[in-house]
C-alpha cells in the first residue's frame, strides 16, 4: 500500500506552527521557550504532531515519555531513591526539553505526585510539551478531588501555552495502517487456542492459555482481573511482542477496575506498538457499553478501531 500524503487540518496546523516555533528554540542561548499543552480527542494526530516535533529538535538534551511509562519509572525510582525529587531528577537528567504523549490525572495519589513532579521541572526551567485528551480544567475531573488540583492546574495555565486539536474527524477510523499494533486482529467470536500456562505478573501467577513464539494468547478475565498496573503490562512486554486477548466482554458487564487495566492494556501496547487481536463477545461497536463509567475508554475504542475485521478465522 503506497504511503499517503498527510494533509494537516485547521486545528493541527495552527499546532504544528506553534511546535515548530519552539523546536527552534529549544537549546538556545536565550531565554527557554514556553512550553506547549496540546489537547483533542483520540485520534486527532496528537501523537503524530509531538513525534514531528521531537525529530524535529536539534538539541540532545531531549526526553519524550508515554506517560504511563514515565509514572512506572517514576515509582521504581521512588522506591531504588527514596523520595520523588531524586526519582524525578535522575530521569530527567540534564534535559532541557521533556516531552509526555497522552498526559493524564485521574487518582489524587498521582495527582500529588504530578504536582511535585512539574514544580520540579519547572524549578529546573525544563520546557515542557504534553499531549492530553483533556483540557487542563478536565484533569482530575472526579468532582470530589477536582478542587485539591486547581493549584497545578493554574501553574499548569502558568507555564504553558493551551492549544486545541479538537475536530470531528477520528483520523484512526480511515485505516490504512497494517504493521505493528495495527496488524493484529478484532474477532468477535470464541478464540480456538487451549492450554493451560503460568507466568509471573506482579509477584502473582497470570494463566494463560499459551506463550509461544513470542505470543501470549489470554484470557481477558485473567489479564485484567488480577490487580495489575501499567507498569505490570510494561514489564510484560519485554518478552511478549504480540498478544491474543480471548473473551473480551461488552464493557459495562465487568466492573471499572477490570476495564481501566483494559485501558492501560491498550495504551501500552498502542505505544510500544505491539500486535494485539481481540477475540470478543460483541461487535466493537457495542464492547464500550457506558463509556463514561471509565476514563479514557474512548481512546481505547478508537486505538482498537485501528485492528482488522477479517472475514474468517482461517488466518489465525
Amino acid at each position: 500500500m503506497e504511503a499517503r500524503e498527510i494533509v494537516l487540518d485547521a486545528d493541527q496546523r495552527i499546532a504544528a506552527e506553534r511546535l515548530d516555533a519552539i523546536a527552534g528554540r529549544v537549546g538556545k542561548k536565550w531565554r527557554r521557550p514556553r512550553g506547549l499543552y496540546l489537547y483533542g480527542g483520540p485520534g486527532r494526530g496528537k501523537t503524530m504532531l509531538m513525534n514531528d516535533f521531537f525529530a524535529a529538535v536539534t538539541s540532545e538534551r531531549k526526553r519524550r515519555y508515554h506517560f504511563h511509562e514515565f509514572f512506572a519509572r517514576l515509582n521504581a525510582g521512588i522506591n531504588e531513591y527514596g523520595n520523588i525529587d531524586a526519582s524525578a531528577d535522575a530521569l530527567l537528567g540534564d534535559a532541557e526539553l521533556i516531552c509526555f504523549d497522552e498526559f493524564h490525572v485521574h487518582d489524587s495519589g498521582d495527582a500529588r505526585l504530578v504536582a511535585r513532579l512539574l514544580d520540579r521541572l519547572w524549578a529546573r526551567h525544563i520546557t515542557l510539551v504534553v499531549t492530553s485528551n483533556y483540557p487542563p480544567e478536565g484533569l482530575l475531573p472526579n468532582p470530589l478531588m477536582h478542587a485539591m488540583f486547581e493549584p497545578t492546574i493554574e501553574r499548569i495555565l502558568e507555564h504553558l501555552d493551551v492549544v486545541s486539536v479538537n475536530g470531528p474527524m477520528d483520523y484512526r477510523s480511515l485505516g490504512g495502517r497494517r504493521t505493528g499494533f495495527a496488524a493484529g486482529h478484532y474477532v468477535v467470536g470464541s478464540c480456538e487456542v487451549v492450554g493451560a500456562i503460568e507466568l509471573p505478573v506482579a509477584h502473582r501467577r497470570l494463566r494463560a492459555r499459551a506463550l509461544e513464539n513470542d505470543e501470549l494468547t489470554v484470557d481477558f478475565a485473567e489479564l485484567c482481573g488480577i490487580p495489575v498496573s501499567a507498569a505490570d503490562y510494561l514489564r510484560l512486554t519485554r518478552e511478549v511482542r504480540r498478544w491474543v486477548v480471548c473473551d473480551v466482554p461488552s464493557m459495562s458487564a465487568v466492573s471499572p477496575e477490570w476495564v481501566m487495566r483494559f485501558v492501560n492494556l491498550v495504551d501500552v501496547l498502542y505505544d510500544a506498538d505491539l500486535e494485539l487481536s481481540i477475540f470478543a463477545e460483541v461487535p466493537l461497536a457495542e464492547l464500550g457499553g457506558e463509556i463514561q463509567r471509565v476514563p479514557d475508554l474512548y481512546r481505547t475504542l478508537s486505538r482498537l478501531g485501528e485492528l482488522r475485521k477479517p472475514v474468517n478465522l482461517e488466518s489465525r
